[in-house]
């Protein structure tokens, strides 16, 4: 009886094989829904840009917004008679050396750099 039903098996096997099954996948033209929809946003966008006409340039749209370009000032070259004499005064001027002190024979002032801490006393309790 197991022979039997292995030998129906078979049989059956070999017939659903040899027949063409009922789905075929298939190449066809239609495109899914979604597919097309964005096909159609698609051109639509593209018709809109080809339809598009950009407003010419005048060479008036840039007044107000940028600053007209003006050349500055040469500047003013200083008088040569002023700078002769301001050399001069500067040449006898007399030299100033911090902590010197214009009195003659006054001996110079040392200073201490180092500083100590006040020493602290203590407190008593």
């Amino acid at each position: 009886m197991l022979a039997q039903s292995i030998r129906a098996s078979r049989q059956t096997l070999a017939r659903v094989a040899r027949q063409p099954s009922a789905y075929i996948a298939r190449r066809t033209f239609i495109v899914p829904t979604a597919v097309r929809q964005v096909d159609l946003v698609q051109d639509l966008y593209l018709r809109e840009l080809k339809a598009f006409k950009p407003t010419p340039i005048k060479p008036t749209d840039s007044e107000g917004h940028v600053q007209t370009f003006a050349i500055p000032k040469a500047p003013t070259s200083p008088e040569e008679g002023d700078i002769a004499s301001e050399l001069k005064a500067y040449e006898t001027q007399q030299v100033e050396i911090e902590g010197s002190s214009t009195e003659p024979g006054a001996a110079p002032v040392e200073e201490d750099w180092f500083e100590e801490e006040p020493e602290e006393e203590p407190a008593h309790h």
